[in-house]
């Protein structure tokens, strides 16, 4: 799923603005390398076309791709060591750039903003989690049933605003390609 679905179903369409307005929209020619292992990054990005490659030391020959919607940079805002993958453009993309400094400014300014912002990134860093998880093994042979959560299946606090969440990215997406 889209992180980005994770991250504008909790903030506001003026919150959508604000990193519209102090987001810079790049382009990255393929084989442009957007986050460095190891090296220092500043900002988060989301993209919106293109597709981007992860790749790190840790996951050995196997690379994974990320389209559409989807938000790298984002575990920097929470922890200061240097990024564990190399993020590349594996095709020309654009990506919108938020700043780290302007993020953590509009964090301390706006309680109400800081509260949605990180609730956002706790959902989606536990459904990451989670998935790990599943993919690790845990939980592979119990059979279907009502009471359990399934990979990729969404939370119902989370069901009833992803529809509005995927409104707001296709509105940002046609605002922000047409620039």
């Amino acid at each position: 799923m889209r992180k980005v679905l994770f991250l504008l179903s909790q903030l506001s369409d003026s919150d959508l603005e604000w990193m519209i307005t102090y987001g810079d929209k790049r382009h990255l020619p393929e084989g442009t390398t957007l986050i460095e292992e190891g090296g220092s990054i500043d900002s988060l990005f989301i993209l919106l076309d293109g597709v981007l490659e992860i790749s790190a030391s840790q996951l050995g020959d196997k690379p994974f791709r990320l389209g559409c919607g989807e938000v790298v940079g984002e575990v920097s805002l929470l922890d200061s060591r240097p990024p564990t993958a190399t993020v590349t453009a594996k095709v020309d993309s654009i990506v919108l750039a938020i700043s780290h400094h302007e993020l953590a400014r509009r964090l301390n300014e706006d309680a109400g903003f800081a509260g949605r912002f990180y609730h956002s990134l706790a959902v989606f860093l536990a459904h990451r989690l989670r998935n790990t998880y599943q993919g690790l093994g845990y939980g592979k042979d119990q059979p279907m049933d009502e009471e359990t959560q399934y990979e990729d299946e969404l939370s119902p606090e989370l069901l009833g605003s992803v529809h509005l969440a995927g409104s707001r990215f296709d509105r940002a997406l046609r605002r922000l390609l047409s620039q």
